[in-house]
């Protein structure tokens, strides 16, 4: 098939400017441009998505910039409900630097910061160059602005749309960059942007959008109890991202793939059958997760996230190393604790349990294991040797609460 049609075959093609584009993107060669503000310090699973199909496309024959709005995200794409909170001219710049060196590493593109010449022009100059192009009227009408007339939106958010428009036009002029890709809730921006490309220059661009990638319940995939799913490993471990992606909702999981994944048709309608027909194999989530862990991490760390979920499963924590504990337990409560402290002792000054009543009775039940094995001796001391690298203990109570004690580092 055409790399248009495996786009739609993927379901990543939603609104198209022109019917010319199936067949410029069929022909390859175009430079094109996709962007994001910078309003933290690492990109989310929702960007992954939404920068592969730039890969596809580079892959496909076209030329890739990726645009980290370092002007814009001084302003703040309007929400559909609220005004975002405005971040300090350090943290953008600060953040900025962190999404350029990420975005090369994984995808190797060509990063550009918008503030570049944005800051450069003044506002009478805005005005008149760019602002007399747009008319209010026209402004008023796309989605993302009519949605907030009633609750009010402010003039900084409603002039948005014209930086991302003059974006556009920069790139045209400076890259000879003739397409703009971004998710479908950017649909308004880009068509400004052709818009003003049309009126200045005479020349038509193109744009086109991708659906956003949701849960089966229309909320946004890649957010977890904890809060966004990072690239970063520093802020999401290849172990949680592997949770994350090995519990995908069984409904989703296929669509998850032809989003994520570079997998073949073949490859995922064979893994398509395979959840019809034996679903508690889970072939597709275990694709999902080595695919996408081994693009963003490398193969080691698909395989150490796989190893610690295999040894959880199978209760083997005594088997964990020290990196082994912190990866998995991230999100735990954490508790440091003396050298040699029985186990009644700790469970009560960690506030594990309420009191020493209270944990003999789970110790008794055995309702106490540490480091996956039951401890039914209350005077059991925790230390160095017990210890998992001399230093951890993982306590769980019941069947899920779990906490970390930790002997102190030598110094």
């Amino acid at each position: 098939m055409t790399i248009f049609e495996e786009l739609k075959w993927r379901g990543l093609i939603k609104d198209v400017s022109s019917s010319d584009i199936e067949e410029k993107i069929n022909q390859g060669g175009l430079t094109f441009y996709i962007g994001t503000d910078p309003t933290g310090d690492s990109l989310h699973i929702g960007h992954f998505s939404s920068f592969l199909i730039s890969k596809r496309l580079k892959d496909a024959g076209h030329h890739p910039i990726l645009l980290i709005g370092g002007g814009t995200g001084l302003i703040g794409d309007p929400k559909p409900t609220a005004e975002r909170p405005m971040i300090t001219k350090e943290e953008v710049e600060h953040n900025f630097a962190c999404l350029k060196k990420q975005a090369e590493q994984i995808f190797g593109f060509k990063v550009v910061n918008n503030n570049d010449w944005i800051s450069t022009i003044c506002v009478t100059d805005f005005l008149r160059d760019y602002g007399k192009y747009f008319n209010i009227n026209y402004m008023l009408d796309k989605d993302i602005v009519r949605r907030r007339l009633d609750n009010g939106i402010t003039y900084t958010e409603f002039s948005y749309m014209l930086l991302q428009a003059l974006d556009f036009l920069h790139l045209y002029e400076e890259e000879n960059c003739t397409l703009q890709v971004a998710g479908q809730d950017q649909w308004g921006n880009i068509t400004a942007g052709i818009d003003l490309i049309r009126k200045k220059t005479g020349k038509e661009v193109y744009g086109f959008t991708m659906p956003l990638l949701t849960k089966s319940d229309g909320t946004k995939f890649g957010k977890s109890e904890g809060g966004a799913i990072w690239l970063d490993r520093n802020k999401t471990t290849p172990y949680e991202l592997y949770q994350f992606l090995i519990n995908a909702e069984d409904d989703k999981v296929i669509d998850y793939l032809k989003f994520l994944t570079f997998l073949t048709k073949e490859e995922i309608d064979s893994l398509e059958e395979s959840t019809k027909k034996e679903p508690e194999k889970r072939l597709a989530h275990i694709a999902l997760a080595k695919e996408v862990i081994t693009f963003l991490h490398g193969e080691d760390a698909y395989h150490e996230a796989k190893e610690i979920s295999d040894k959880l499963f199978r209760g083997e924590i005594k088997d964990f190393t020290k990196q082994e504990v912190e990866s998995a337990f991230k999100g735990v409560s954490k508790y440091e604790i003396e050298e040699g402290l029985p186990l009644l002792n700790a469970l009560v000054n960690t506030g594990i349990c309420s009191s020493k009543r209270e944990g003999r009775e789970l110790i008794q039940a055995g309702s106490i294991s540490v480091n996956g094995e039951r401890w039914q001796d209350e005077t059991t001391l925790l230390c160095k040797r017990n210890a998992i690298d001399e230093i951890y203990f993982v306590v769980r109570r019941g069947k899920k609460k779990y906490y970390i004690l930790s002997l102190p580092k030598e110094l």
